[in-house]
């Protein structure tokens, strides 16, 4: 019998999970450990609420997750309530999958005032993440700034942006979709260090700025390079600069939020009144090569609001070797350690997308089942519930969550999918109803 601990219930989790499930079968007991009481990491806190189609991905790991060899572990920390070591002791092997679940710090002067965040944490607050709930953005100011050219870039500017009615559908959360609602930001600003042929935006996602119901897309058309340079670049970037291209040419429009793009420029310092930013000093760039250099020019904008969408990192665990440049675990081809393994952003790094963990989930399961040969003295499962009762350690299992779930849908607001509980007191104490 092989007894395998996943570390992390996001899509990296449960793909390895299923992976297990398909190499070993029977053979196999796969417990998934969580901090939360609730499944699904990204999937549930990261992927944007008024994008509902991927967060159906799921149900895929719903699938998974009620298998008879795979059981849901919510509510325990590992590295606080049960460490590395005694996790190694219990299972024949253990996969980290935690994810990059903190900012990449904004290095600059200034990145400490108020109003400045990180996508981490205005996503995760928009989100209902438990760590974020009381985030408590001011939106009041007229002038927002979002640092980085990626999808999570796309999708903050986004939901700045959307009316009420644009988030019907969506489990965006009440306290979120409140503050939202009572927003004077007139302007988004979009900084990209680079230029329109090194974004990292997805044509879907672009798109979806041209239908906004009161904001437009501001593209300077000086921007852009020669069309006949497109031509080199591969068919998704093609299709996200030729939008961009539709951007800059469109007419202009009476919709009263803009949101500019503006490329080959890089924040050297924020500026503040009363402790609260007020304005970004922001340094022209040239290209050389693909590398961006500053020119020493610097203007001023005004931003009232600050999100840095510059990237992840890890949480180190103590034990785990960890590469603090990467931000992610120190690991050879998902290998830390004899029997200890990484995979997803764990491993990678922050890259890919939802579905470049499950080759990654099987990779490393097809490692595992080459390197590591199962010890009958391992308890798994069974030693791991001793332990828990011996410490009076609070588990989850995932059929409290259906209750849990079953509870945030009872108390959706009209059209939305559910309304997410954001305290963890509140979700353990909803897995005594129904």
């Amino acid at each position: 019998m092989m007894h395998l601990a996943i570390v992390g219930s996001g899509p990296a989790g449960y793909y390895t999970a299923e992976a297990a499930l398909k190499q070993w079968g029977a053979g196999a007991r796969v417990d998934v450990f969580d901090r939360l009481p609730v499944p699904y990491g990204l999937i549930r806190t990261g992927v944007a609420p008024d994008h509902q189609s991927i967060k159906a991905v799921a149900r895929r790991y719903e699938a998974t997750a009620l298998s008879d060899e795979v059981r849901f572990i919510g509510n325990v920390t590992v590295g606080k309530d049960v460490s590395i070591d005694e996790l190694m002791a219990l299972y024949d092997a253990v996969v980290l999958a935690t994810g990059a679940p903190q900012d990449r710090p904004l290095d600059i002067e200034g990145a400490q005032l108020a109003n400045v965040f990180g996508s981490a944490a205005f996503v995760g607050w928009y989100n209902g993440h438990p760590d974020f709930a009381a985030l408590a953005p001011d939106l009041s100011g007229t002038h927002a700034v979002i640092i980085g050219m990626g999808n999570v870039a796309l999708d903050v500017a986004r939901i700045l942006a959307k009316t009420e009615a644009e988030f019907a559908g969506s489990d965006i959360v009440a306290h979120a979709l409140a503050a939202l609602g009572g927003k004077g930001i007139r302007r988004i600003t979009i900084l990209g260090r680079r230029g329109p042929h090194q974004i990292m935006m997805t044509p879907k996602e672009l798109a979806e700025l041209g239908k906004l119901e009161r904001a437009r897309p501001e593209i300077q058309a000086a921007d852009l390079p020669d069309a006949e340079a497109d031509a080199a670049l591969d068919p998704g970037q093609r299709k996200s600069v030729a939008l961009l291209r539709e951007f800059a040419a469109a007419s202009g429009s009476e919709k009263p939020i803009a949101i500019a793009f503006d490329f080959f420029a890089s924040p050297v310092r924020l500026i503040g009144e009363g402790g609260r930013v007020t304005g970004v000093d922001v340094e022209r760039n040239a290209l050389d090569g693909e590398t961006a250099v500053g020119t020493g020019e610097v203007r001023r904008l005004p931003a009232n609001l600050v999100v840095s969408c510059i990237g992840y990192r890890s949480s180190p665990i103590d034990g785990v070797a960890f590469d603090a440049r990467g931000g992610r675990f120190a690991n050879d081809g998902g290998l830390i350690a004899p029997r200890l393994y990484c995979v997803g952003w764990a491993r990678r790094g922050p890259s890919g997308t939802i579905g470049t963990n499950r080759p990654d989930g099987f990779g490393v399961i097809e490692r595992i089942a080459a390197e590591v040969v199962p010890d009958a003295a391992k308890p798994g499962p069974a030693g791991f519930d001793a332990l828990a009762g011996e410490r009076g350690i609070d588990i989850v299992t995932f059929r409290d969550w259906r209750r849990i779930e079953a509870a945030e849908v009872a108390a959706a607001r009209q059209g939305a999918p559910r309304e997410k509980f954001v305290a963890i007191e509140d979700m353990i104490a909803a897995r005594g109803t129904g």
